[in-house]
């Protein structure tokens, strides 16, 4: 009798080489062994799309996005294609499939789409006659037929969608972690594994840096209730659920610190300060498709204001050519430009019901001498900008204040 689908994703570390793919597809086949059907979703191997980045910038220093989607890609098939002849040499019958052979259908926004649709037809016929189906990763087309990738840790949002339009039972991500840290293990050497974490905890620590999950994947998943597992590829120990918020939730005060270190800040100075022109400078950020995060806009006291925004490095030069363009319509002075700053954030449900923790972070800063650039709030977490030098200690002086450390074993 079968239990029901699992789907199990496996990120590049866990397929990096030809002996981690054939105990992955142990795995696997162990899994499909337990009377469950498994579809299974792959990454590049470790390096692969680093690589195709590197060899289109020797090419071109400013290749078209449709091209780099074609080229990116070719990375999962080697993967999914790789793991089924893994499973064949298991006598497990396995079938390698894109994601346009599935049917992911997206938007047509090139290198980093959003999925449409998913056909499910193919998926559970090959399903029903025993096979494992292995799909590619991070990839799907649009309505032009059009190979469209998902963005950085694409991936995730491949598996998610899967696990929900099958209503999979669990949706398990392998990574080269044992789960979802407090802070990232390689910066706070005890930085303690947690159990369980919200939806909404991940999906604000993953957007700001933490890099188990990708954000849009999380959303996704919250947004569905998707069953999901963290956990090492490496390992057979249970690793990090991720659920709905429950009650006890709430008694933590902070659930994890994380650092990203791949924004840059934009200011531009001396902005006329009359009403629209904050707006006209973010819908033509917002047209070009460039995700802009804080903003802060200084008390006008000169009849000017200067306006500063943090954005992906990924996207600075997409700003700069609209940024150059809009100060020269709306009367601004000059535009600066900083890559050398990172974003360190606080998360956690239990701000919600407790104050006190700005100041917690703040004094941990200041004792170590960290000046804080930009301040951002939600209810559940606090970010500030601060020099991208000083991240890895403030990590770990911040981790350290809030009690995050791993408790000595008696």
């Amino acid at each position: 009798m079968r239990k029901g689908i699992i789907v199990q994703k496996f990120g590049g570390t866990s397929v990096a080489n030809p002996e981690r793919i054939i105990g992955v597809a142990k795995r696997v086949a162990a899994t499909k062994k337990k009377g469950y059907d498994v579809v299974v979703v792959v990454s590049a191997l470790g390096g692969t799309t680093d690589e195709l980045v590197d060899l289109a910038g020797r090419i071109s220093k400013n290749p078209a996005e449709r091209e780099m989607d074609m080229l990116l890609a070719t990375g999962e098939q080697v993967s999914v294609a790789l793991l089924a002849m893994a499973l064949h040499e298991l006598k497990q019958e396995a079938i390698s499939l894109t994601g346009a052979q599935v049917g992911i259908v997206t938007d047509s926004s090139h290198t980093k789409a959003r999925i449409l649709d998913v056909s499910t037809q193919k998926l559970r016929k090959e399903l029903r006659v025993g096979k494992v189906v292995i799909v590619a990763g991070f990839q799907g087309v649009n309505l032009d037929q059009e190979i469209t990738t998902l963005g950085r840790g694409g991936s995730d949002m491949t598996a998610v969608a899967l696990a929900k339009v099958l209503k999979a039972k669990m949706c398990e991500i392998y990574t080269d972690v044992k789960g979802v840290y407090t802070a990232d293990p390689r910066i706070v050497k005890d930085a303690r594994k947690l159990d369980s974490i919200s939806y909404e905890e991940m999906l604000e620590l993953a957007s700001l840096g933490a890099k188990v999950m990708q954000a849009r994947s999380m959303e996704v998943a919250g947004k569905f209730n998707v069953p999901m597992h963290v956990r090492s590829s490496f390992s057979k120990k249970k690793g990090t659920l991720i659920t709905k918020e429950v009650r006890a939730m709430e008694d933590v005060l902070v659930r994890g610190v994380t650092a990203k270190k791949d924004e840059a800040k934009v200011t531009i100075c001396d902005v006329p300060d009359k009403p629209g022109e904050a707006s006209r400078i973010f819908e033509l950020l917002a047209k070009a498709d460039i995700n802009v995060d804080m903003i802060v806009q200084n008390i006008s006291r000169t009849k000017a204001t200067d306006i500063s925004f943090t954005v992906p490095n990924s996207d600075l030069k997409k700003t700069q050519e609209v940024v150059q363009k809009v100060i020269k319509t709306i009367g601004a002075k000059a535009v600066t430009y900083n890559k050398s700053i990172a974003k360190l954030s606080v998360v956690g449900i239990g701000m919600r019901s407790h104050s006190g923790v700005a100041a917690k972070m703040f004094k941990a800063l200041a004792a170590k001498k960290v000046n804080i650039e930009m301040i951002s709030t939600s209810e559940i977490k606090i970010s500030c900008v601060i020099q991208k030098k000083d991240a890895d200690k403030a990590v770990k002086a911040v981790h350290k204040s809030f009690g995050l450390e791993k408790k000595p074993k008696k």
